[in-house]
């Protein structure tokens, strides 16, 4: 069974919408641990005949593979992941006053990924909701490699 994903309560004043200068609570994930892509790479070795170097060296040749075509303008579908395909921006010049020139108005081009819906939509998971972490006093450190901004205080759970 997989493990609840943790969140904690923030306070905030809303500056959008129909609740804009109201005092809102939401919620944020909090207590993620990051995976290394080494410790990943390792994980899927240990389900497969490959060691993990042989994994890293295949994602990251799929990845590389990928971009060079859509450098070239090619949409790549990248499997459960989703599509990859090009991107820009592009400045607005009023017609008739200015020619359009591409190395001058075109920005920014970029690699966008259109992730699959049912690979990116979660199902099957749990929420447990988590204290705050106390603000650490000045001099004093934190020593902790997880992405988490508060302490881990569990106060119950709801699954979905």
């Amino acid at each position: 069974m997989n493990r609840p994903i943790q969140y904690v309560l923030h306070e905030q004043e809303a500056t959008l919408g129909k609740l804009k200068g109201k005092t809102i609570i939401q919620a944020r994930a909090t207590n993620r641990e990051r995976i290394s892509h080494r410790n990943f790479c390792e994980e899927v070795a240990r389900a497969t005949t490959f060691t993990g170097a042989e994994v890293e060296a295949v994602l990251r040749l799929a990845s590389e593979i990928a971009k060079k075509h859509v450098e070239n303008g090619d949409i790549v579908d990248f499997g459960d992941i989703g599509t990859l395909k090009p991107t820009f921006k592009s400045k607005q010049i009023e017609k008739g006053k200015e020619d359009f020139n591409a190395n001058v108005h075109i920005l920014k081009p970029m690699v966008r990924l259109s992730p699959s819906r049912k690979y990116f939509e979660l199902r099957g998971v749990s929420f447990e909701r988590v204290e705050p972490r106390k603000k650490a006093k000045a001099g004093s450190s934190s020593s902790s490699n997880s992405e988490n901004e508060e302490e881990y205080k569990p106060s119950g759970h709801t699954g979905l």
